[in-house]
Formats: C-alpha cells, structure tokens, sequence
C-alpha cells in the first residue's frame, strides 16, 4: 500500500472509529477458529478494536476440542437434534477442553511482544461465573442431564469488568444456584449476553463465506439484509447453505439484538474490514428499520459531510466549501445516514421572497449510487420547499445536467435566479442553471 492509500484508509476509516467507541460488541467464535493456523490473527485484530475504544465481550466454543478428549478417552456421547447430551463422564471432558482452551486465549491476549501486532498492547482479561444456567431437562424422551441453557446474565459485573478496560471472556459454561456445572452452546450464551446487555452488536465468526452466499444477491442488497428479508429467504429455501449461521443470527435478533455479523473465520482481516470498511466483509443483519434513513443534518453531521463531499470539490464538481461555511450552513442539508454513516446529502437554500429555493450539494457515496438514493433526496427536498411555500427549485451543474432534466428541471436562464444569486454567479464555473416548478 502506498502512502496515499494509507492515508485514504485510515480516513474512510475514522467514521466508523468514532461510532465504535465506547460500544458494547459481543464477538463469538467456536472452537473450530481457536484451533486454525490463523488464529493469532484473529487475536491480534481484537486488541485492536479494544485499543480504539470498543468494549469487548469475547465468547468462545469449544466443540472440536471437547471432541478430541471424548475420542482420548473413548467416550461416546449421544446426540438429539444436534444436542449434545452431557453425562458426568463427558462434561470432565467439557471441563478440561473449555479450561485448557480459555488458558490459551488468555495468553494469546497477554502477548505484548515489539514484534507483533500486539506490541506495548497490555490487554487484560476478566471472566467469572457471569452465566447462571438451567438444565435442558428431557426433550422428546431424551435426558440431557448435564446439558444446560443459559438463565440469567450477569449484565452489571460483565459491565463492571468492561468499565476497568477489560476484555470480557465468556466460556461456554454456565452454573446453577445449588452449584452444578452445565455444557452450554456459545452460540446461545453470545445471544444471551448481546441480548441482556444490549450490546451495539453481536459477531459471530463462523465457517463459511457470508459474503458469497447467495442470498446477498437475492435480497439484492449485498452484505446487508433485514431480519425479515433474511427470515423470508429461509421459509422459501429448501437446501441453503449455512442455513444454521443465519438461523442462529435471526434467532438472536428476535432476542433483542439489532445488529448480527457473520463473518468468515477465513477472511484475512475480516473482523476488522466488516467493522471498519463501508462495504465489509460478511453479511449483517439489521432488525431496526433505522439502519438506513433521511432526516434533518446535525452537527454532529459535518465530519461526514466533509468526507462525502470533498471527492466532489477536489474534482470540481461542486464548489469548495470549508467546515466554517458548512457549519453555519449545516441547518439546509438533509442527509441519508446508514448505520451512522452519512452516504449522501443535498441542501436546501430558500429564497422566500422569491418563493424559489436552491437545490445544492447532492452527493452520494460511489458504493451507493445508481439506488435511487439522490432521487429519494430529491423528493424529501421538494416537500420541504412545498411546506415553506416555494414554487420553483433550481439548482446549478456543470457536471450532471441530465439527471435532473429527467427529474422534470428545465434548463434556465442566469435572469431566472433570484437576484442574490445573480449576483454571486460565477461566470468562470459557467454553470447551467436548471429550473423546476412545484
């Protein structure tokens, strides 16, 4: 990567740093991500979203390795549905491979050497008996013994260990008041702490490649689809693959979560490319219909504004304006936000007495065009200028005369334009004005 690239990356990047901070994610992965070559990778990337400022709730499984000391000692387990019953023999086993595999993140996570990417890091770890658990009991005839589902979580120490700096580690283990031990499935403890704690959102790393499924193409919208759109796909899907990953992720959007990333555990850098980068690398599933919106500019809007805008300044499609302008100007815009990040924005400028208004600014993100976003925009802005009673919009291009003479605009004349505008019209930008009646 060139220095220019860099820079450009950290960039598109900080958005995402800010919305990040301080927000409760809850990142799940099984037994089978601890166990592949690349799992210090993996590692290293979560102490980097703890360095900027995210709190961390790691739960992990432990399947293939409580498998391997059943198979070391020659222990069968039975199976119902997929559940795995768990005698007094098997949960020793449970015992020793969630201990033995959770020693191992620990140190993975205290690892602080110059020469990694966890140099100077000093990550601490916190756990406990954050998980009060009940037995699943007997399921169509079967007893399932020691095979629990999680009751209660202790969402004020988890929360307590989160405000000291501390990653929270999870194990899939969970305890009831009379001091029983129970197996649990992680996938249920990470929906239960997301749920309970009502985390920003809930990660599961998984085995497979989210983002080639095939339902990101039917749904239309590529790494991002609705709990309902995902719950639709599922009815009418016969033999689709990975179906359990995005069971589970409705599952646990149905308990409260509004947000659930799958990410494939092979994916190089995934976790943090779906977090950090417009587009990621999975797929998310939103349950909260304001993942995308249009409202009113704040603010708080500017940085994201700026971002959007100055691809456009810089190649002369619009004209420059500095933070100061937009500032004082930031009241006219209307932005279309999605997931915190502003991805397109237009501004109204009345002229009342005139009873004209001036559409300006219309941007949208390069990976969101050719949506209908800008359109959408259009006719937010075209009720606003209803409502304060103009009758003409008009708005000035060098660059894109088209789009709005198919949106009805007329081309104008520089006498059309209120005389305020006259007489700041910039003969050398010599653009074309366009005109629309209400």
């Amino acid at each position: 990567m060139n220095p220019d690239q860099f820079v450009s990356a950290l960039r598109a990047a900080a958005p995402y740093v800010h919305a990040h901070r301080g927000r409760v994610f809850v990142v799940a992965f099984g037994g089978e991500a601890a166990s592949r070559a690349d799992f210090d990778q993996l590692i290293y990337d979560v102490a980097l979203l703890h360095s900027l400022g995210v709190k961390l709730v790691l739960v992990h499984g432990a399947r293939p390795q409580i498998d391997a000391r059943l198979a070391e000692r020659g222990i069968k387990t039975k199976h119902h549905n997929g559940v795995r019953v768990t005698d007094p023999a098997a949960l020793e086993c449970v015992r020793e491979a969630v201990g033995s595999l959770r020693m191992t993140i620990e140190a993975r996570l205290s690892t602080s050497l110059a020469s990694t990417p966890m140099g100077g890091a000093r990550v601490k770890v916190a756990g406990g008996n954050w998980i009060t658990a009940r037995p699943v009991g007997v399921r169509d005839g079967v007893d399932h013994q020691l095979t629990g589902e999680v009751r209660r979580v202790d969402v004020d120490s988890i929360r307590a260990a989160l405000d000291q700096g501390r990653i929270a580690l999870v194990s899939p283990m969970g305890y009831s008041p009379t001091g029983e031990i129970f197996n649990l499935w992680y996938e249920d403890v990470a929906t239960a702490v997301a749920s309970q704690m009502s985390a920003e959102k809930l990660v599961f790393m998984v085995d497979a490649k989210p983002d080639e499924w095939k339902l990101a193409d039917d749904t239309g919208d590529a790494g991002q689809i609705s709990v309902a759109e995902a719950r639709k796909w599922l009815a009418s899907a016969k033999d689709a693959e990975d179906r359990e990953y995005l069971e589970a992720a409705v599952a646990a959007a149905d308990a409260g979560v509004k947000r659930i990333h799958l990410i494939g555990n092979d994916a190089e850098g995934g976790l943090l490319r779906e977090l950090y980068t417009l587009n990621g690398s999975g797929l998310m599933l939103y349950s909260d219909e304001n993942y995308e919106s249009m409202r009113d500019a704040t603010i708080e809007d500017i940085g994201g504004v700026l971002a959007l805008i100055a691809p456009l300044e810089a190649a002369g499609v619009l004209v420059p304006r500095s933070r100061e302008q937009l500032e004082l100007e930031i009241g006219h815009f209307s932005v279309m936000v999605r997931d915190r990040v502003v991805i397109a924005c237009c501004a109204l400028y009345p002229f009342p007495q005139n009873k004209m208004g001036e559409l300006a600014c219309v941007a949208v993100h390069p990976e969101y065009q050719d949506a209908g976003r800008a359109a959408a925009l259009l006719k937010r802005v075209e009720a606003m200028a209803k409502k304060k009673g103009l009758k003409k919009l008009f708005s000035l291009t060098t660059h894109s005369p088209h789009w709005f003479i198919e949106r009805g605009f007329a081309q104008g004349k520089i006498k059309d334009l209120p005389v305020q505008k006259q007489r700041i019209y910039n003969y050398q930008r010599n653009s074309l004005v366009l005109v629309k009646d209400l």
